[in-house]
Order: C-alpha cells, then structure tokens, then sequence
C-alpha cells in the first residue's frame, strides 16, 4: 500500500525503512542505502545473466559485444576491450559476476560524479544549456543546436533534459571516465599526415595541458607522420619529380618517371629527401602548437575556445609562423629530393653548397607561393571537414554525438583533398622555384613571371603536373597515420575517444 509523503510515494521495504520514489524512478533512501544496493545488485545479475550466452558464469568480450549490440547501445570504439581491461582483476580474459558488479559500482561513481559538474543548478536534471556551457568550460565550442544534438542522445522520455537513470543508462557500458571524453567527439581531432602542411592545429582543453595528455598525443602524431611518410616517400619524390622535369618531357608519366628514378640510382633512391621531410615534423608541429596557443589567446583572451572562422584564422598565421622558421628545410627537401647519385654527401653538405654557390636568399626560394598556399589550403580544409562532420551528424547520427572514427576519417580526407585541389597550382610554382638552381639552362623566374610561363607554355593542366602521385598516397598515407597514431597513443597510455 502506498502512502503519500511531501509530493511523492512511500514504498514498504522488507527492511521497515521508508524510502520515497519520484516521477522519476529516483529512489531516495533517508536513512542509508541497503535498500538501494539490493535493487542495484538484482539488476546487475539479470544484465549479466543476460550477457552470459553460454551460461558459464562469465562474459567474454564476444559476449559483451554481442550483448551490447542486441541491446543497441552503440559505445565508443573498442569499449568492450577496454571495459574487460578494467573489470577483469583476475586477469582470465573473463568477468565474473563479482568482477562484473565490481566495475559498473566503481563506473557508477564516476558517472555520478559527472552528473553532478554538468547539473550546474543541482535540479536533478541536465539541459541543453548546461551541456553547452561545460564543454565550453573544457575549451570545447559547440553551437546550441550542437548541444541539443548530445542531449536528444540521452533524453529517452523527450522532455528535453537528461536525469540520473537516463544519463546512467546511457553510459553505463561506455567507458567513458570525465566529460573530457564527451568533449572529444566535438573536437577535430582526427590526425591526418599526408606529407603536406596541416595548417590548423588540434585544440587541447585545459585538462590535457595539465595533465600533459597533449605532449603525447604530439608525441603520437608525430611518430604518425613519420612512418606514414617513409611509407609514402616514392610517391612524394615522384609528384617532386614530375613538378620539375615534366615541362620538359611531356611524355613523363608516373610509371616513367618510377622507372628512371630507379634506373638512375637504384630502389635506394626512391627514398632521397625523406630523412629532412621526417626530421621536420618535431620543430613544424612544436611551433606551431606554440603559436596556434599564443594567438588563440590573443583572439580569446581566456575564453579558451575559438569559433571556426577564428581557429582558420589562427590556424593559418600558426601556420605561417612554423613554415617561416623551418623554411630553409623545405628547401633541403626538394634539393636532397631531386639530387643526383653523388651529388651531395648530406644534408648538411647540401646545405653548405647551397650557401657557397647561391647565397642565403637561396634558402627563401619560393617563400611567397608558399604562405600563400597556406590560406586556401587552411581555410578549404576546416571548412569542408566541420561541413561534411556536421552534416553527417544532423542527418544521420541518431543514436549518438559521436560520428564515429570512419566518418571523421572520410570527413578528413575530403577536405584535405579538396584543399590541396586549391592550392596545388601554389605548391607547384613553390617547388619549381626552389629548384630552378638544379635544372641546367632554367631561367630564374619571379613568382608572377613563372606562373606565366608555365601557362603560356602547358596550359592550366601544366599547373597541375604531379598531382596524380599527391592523389595516390592519400589513402596509404591517412591509413598508415591513423594506424600508427592510434597504436602509439596506447603506447604512451592515451585513451582512444
């Protein structure tokens, strides 16, 4: 029999104790909370029990994932592993009930304690002005139709808020531990290294800095590119080939020019430039993470969050800022890339020629086209990825605010590819001009004077040449970079998001 008490219903207990139970199916214990336990621990053995297909008394991670999946819950990548990692102290490769019941008590706190720093006017509820405001909080800017998008992935009664049972349900088999977690299915933070200039750095929140969580996923990315572009290196040497020497020969193609490299210098050879393309990626990505900070907060002052128009913007000067600095690599590279079996012992031997023969200025040729180059690359890209990500999201993403890593892969790739589509023509002229000293009998040609003769001359299409090769380490490139960083982030005890 129930009885009415302050508004809400009193329910008799085997213990004796009144315990009040809101619309909500909140259950309030005045005095402590066997009672609470008891209802907890029942439910935590009919989910295992369900979870248990074989009825061993353990859950495998087959059967976590089987069950999570008959159950349409869609967490984070490998969370089934992770939760396993966690859960299994025994370490068999098995949860017992007691392992079990042990990591969803202990993930219970921390979602409670989550639940809690979002439910900023402690109603008991979280809406979506609150989700907005702790992920700004994070340095994190989502728009307010952004936000909603999270909370309608939680709010299962459709009134527009999340209580303690929904947001608990929702994550309770998500491995999800701060709203650091949360945060990152907004951010760009898909490491993409194609062996181009990324011009707009990843944001960090205020968490990672502290914690120092943003020096290794640094760390990972740029092990990332190094193995991504030794991996591509034949091809980025053959698009540096066909820029230079296919005016000349209009008959060279990518199997041609494969082919004479070899012929020239052995398969060794396919790899020249590489190391200076790879000992760049340190003091390029430190740079510009050190800048990209100092003018966000020149922007933000302490806001600490940038809109996309804002992060082009920053992205694009921390962009100039590291190419002017490592510049005179840049021209190592297309120098040590173009080279001649025996035309210099090393880098540093190139370097000391380069300045004998040609001067410092030497060092800077080309520097124009190539800031440049950084604009419509900088803003094509940011604009086509945030564009394609939220669209993905608002018409298909139903069930959740991640878009998944596929997605975000695809998202990348696209506006990097389209980026370079924009600024290719840059690029070209950029690398001609660093070369024009290797090539017998080239004239010294200005920016403008250049561009000219190569369309008097080619056409537009001659704007293009080598672009193929660029084409086609895009996706060995992106699969190599994601594979490496991901691997390399568990390595250094990164959690995947």
């Amino acid at each position: 029999m129930k009885e009415h008490c302050g508004g809400r219903f009193v329910l008799p207990w085997p213990t004796g104790r009144a315990f009040c139970q809101d619309n909500n199916k909140n259950i309030i214990n005045n005095n402590d909370n066997n009672v609470i336990d008891l209802e907890r621990e029942k439910r935590w053995a009919e989910l295992f029990d369900q979870l248990d297909l074989n009825k061993d008394g353990r859950v495998d991670v087959h059967e976590l994932r089987l069950g999570l999946a008959a159950w349409g819950m869609l967490p984070r990548h490998d969370a089934e592993e992770q939760i396993l990692r966690v859960g299994d102290t025994n370490l068999d490769g098995q949860l017992d009930f007691e392992e079990f019941s042990r990591y969803l008590r202990e993930h219970e706190k921390e979602l409670r304690l989550m639940f809690r720093s979002l439910d900023k006017n402690n109603d008991g509820e979280i809406d979506v002005s609150e989700i907005q405001q702790s992920l700004h909080s994070l340095g994190v800017c989502v728009s307010y139709v952004e936000a909603e998008k999270i909370l309608l992935s939680m709010d299962k009664d459709g009134t527009m808020t999340v209580d303690w049972n929904e947001w608990r349900d929702h994550f309770l088999f998500n491995p999800i531990t701060n709203m650091e977690d949360i945060a990152y299915y907004w951010k760009h933070s898909v490491v993409l290294d194609i062996g181009e200039c990324l011009t707009v750095p990843d944001e960090f929140s205020e968490q990672e800095k502290r914690t120092g969580m943003w020096w290794k996923q640094l760390v990972a990315g740029g092990m990332a590119g190094v193995v991504s572009r030794t991996g591509t290196a034949p091809l980025d040497r053959l698009k540096v080939f066909l820029q230079v020497h296919g005016s000349r020969d209009r008959s060279l193609h990518v199997l041609r020019g494969l082919r004479g490299m070899v012929a020239e210098g052995g398969l060794r050879s396919l790899w020249r430039g590489n190391g200076i393309n790879v000992l760049k990626i340190a003091p390029e990505s430190a740079i510009k993470f050190m800048a990209y900070e100092q003018i966000k907060r020149a922007i933000r002052g302490n806001e600490g969050t940038l809109r996309v128009q804002e992060r082009f913007v920053a992205g694009s000067l921390a962009g100039a800022t590291a190419q002017t600095i490592i510049y005179p690599m840049e021209v190592l590279k297309t120098r040590l890339t173009l080279r001649k079996t025996g035309q210099y012992s090393g880098m540093w031997d190139c370097a000391r020629q380069i300045l004998r023969k040609e001067g410092v200025r030497a060092f800077y040729k080309g520097y124009v086209p190539n800031m440049l180059g950084i604009i419509p690359y900088a803003g094509i890209d940011l604009a086509v990825y945030e564009t394609l990500k939220n669209a993905w999201l608002q018409n298909y993403s139903h069930n959740s605010p991640d878009p998944g890593i596929l997605v975000l892969l695809a998202c990348g790739t696209t506006s990097s590819t389209c980026g370079q589509l924009a600024s290719y023509p840059l690029a070209l002229i950029r690398t001609r001009m660093q070369a024009q000293a290797t090539v017998e009998g080239a004239p010294q040609l200005s920016m403008f004077a250049l561009f000219q003769h190569i369309v008097s001359r080619e056409g537009v299409p001659g704007l293009y040449r080598g672009i193929a090769p660029n084409f086609m380490k895009v996706i060995p490139a992106v699969s190599i970079s994601y594979v490496v960083y991901e691997n390399m982030k568990r390595v250094l005890g990164v959690a995947s998001k």
